[in-house]
């Protein structure tokens, strides 16, 4: 006889069910259909870095927390309210989920020691880690493509990025973008600049915010870009760093229009333009769609001399952007550009079970010759029935439907009927010469 307890029947119905788990707000799923839009994207940014010679690099999302404040600048946004920093509870390391590329591709190449046998032209895609308040083109985990050059000072580098830029809207089909360009010059000019933008803003002390108070004196040339209608006014009067530049600062900038200029590439000086990380000198940019409310940059970067040997590296020139995935996927909407057609070639109907094998067979060969495939799904109940098949075939959009019925089966053979052109054509085909008949099919695709 059993010692085991009885069970009460109302004490199992009270058991509570496990509590449904969502995604954490701000990171978000990326499904079918929606998910062949980021891969049509990605597919035609890998052939325009290949068009140009830049090479993919894959980097990890977490880095020491160091790298960012070292790179980006303590008094920084990104730094002071935006990383995802964390201790890790293995050996007491602080580590930081990317908030951008730059930095870990930088700390990479100088851990490689990557420019020892010359410059780099570099790639990357990938998820980046921000804390944001969840809106429309800003997330908390969001994606970015960056292209960065490294180990070249000239100017022709810098135009080279913007015209790789501009070609991948063309790419890409995006319209009403444009670009934005500005010179921070050298440290020494900007120093001097600095001192005249303080003395310029503590004469407007008492109509300065509260955020621009606290950056006066850490930060100030971060207050040219305050989005505050109050301090327009006061922006707007600053002094201007164009005027601070020295010969070899203007002779860069200069070279950099004058290539985009004998590019046709137009472009609009922005003397306030100044990107958020410390990083930054000589030429900056940005590209600004109007369609997309406040979240307008959808691609920025610039040349970031210094951050090579900031890093620990050799000191090294270069310069690069990055560009927001969702921001430009936004965009293509916005202009109401369709999903890439994610139909396959062809739909398999297989009214029996038993006709399976052979099925998957052909399925394999077609496959195998670049025909795209869908295989009907067998359920609970069998395959379904033939009426029911030829629904999911047309819903599928594939061109042709492939059948395998018992008859045709007997005959060593598979009826191909057309689903698209509107009359229904059914032809025959033999079960031994598949290869063959799936480079017809591929010409009529």
């Amino acid at each position: 006889m059993s010692d085991s307890p009885k069970v009460n029947p109302s004490q199992v119905a009270n058991v509570a069910k496990p509590q449904k788990l969502v995604g954490v707000k701000g990171m978000n799923d990326i499904l079918p259909p929606d998910s062949a839009r980021w891969e049509w994207l990605e597919a035609k940014v890998r052939g325009l870095m290949g068009r140009y010679a830049y090479r993919n690099v894959r980097l990890p999302i977490v880095e020491p927390t160091a790298l960012f404040v070292r790179g980006l600048g303590e008094v920084t946004d990104i730094v002071e309210k935006e990383m995802y920093s964390f201790e890790d509870r293995l050996n007491g390391e602080q580590l930081t989920l990317r908030p951008e590329g730059t930095a870990g591709l930088v700390r990479s190449v100088v851990e490689h020691n990557l420019l020892y046998e010359g410059g780099k032209r570099l790639y990357y895609m990938g998820p980046m880690f921000r804390h944001e308040r969840p809106q429309r083109g800003r997330y908390r985990q969001f994606h970015q493509i960056g292209a960065e050059v490294l180990g070249f000072g000239g100017p022709e580098v810098d135009a080279e990025l913007i015209l790789l830029a501009n070609d991948l809207w063309t790419v890409l089909g995006l319209q009403d973008v444009r670009l934005e360009l500005n010179s921070l010059g050298q440290p020494a000019e900007r120093q001097a600049h600095r001192a005249a933008l303080i003395a310029h803003l503590e004469k407007h002390i008492d109509v300065l915010d509260d955020e621009a108070k606290r950056r006066l004196h850490s930060n100030p040339l971060r207050i040219l870009d305050t989005k505050n209608p109050a301090l327009q006014s006061v922006v707007e009067s600053a002094p201007r760093l164009l005027d601070f530049l020295g010969e070899a600062s203007l002779a860069h900038f200069n070279s950099v229009k004058a290539i985009l200029d004998a590019n046709a590439v137009p472009y609009s000086i922005n003397p306030r333009l100044v990107r958020g990380m410390d990083y930054y000198n000589l030429t900056v940019f940005e590209f600004i769609t109007t369609r997309l409310g406040s979240q307008g940059t959808i691609c920025g970067g610039g040349r970031y001399d210094y951050l090579i040997e900031q890093i620990g590296g050799k000191p090294s020139p270069a310069v690069g952007w990055a560009l927001g995935v969702e921001r430009v996927l936004e965009l293509i909407k916005e202009q109401g550009e369709g999903l890439p057609d994610l139909a396959p070639d062809v739909y398999a109907i297989i009214p029996e079970v038993t006709a399976l094998p052979i099925a998957m067979r052909v399925l394999q060969t077609l496959r195998a010759s670049g025909v795209s495939a869908q295989m009907h799904g067998a359920t609970g109940e069998g395959m379904g029935s033939m009426k029911s098949q030829f629904k999911k075939a047309d819903g599928s959009g594939a061109r042709f439907a492939l059948v395998f019925g018992a008859q045709e089966l007997a005959q060593g053979l598979v009826a191909v009927k057309s689903l698209r052109d509107g009359s229904g054509a059914q032809r025959t085909e033999s079960l031994s010469t598949v290869a063959d008949w799936a480079h017809t099919l591929q010409s009529q695709l």
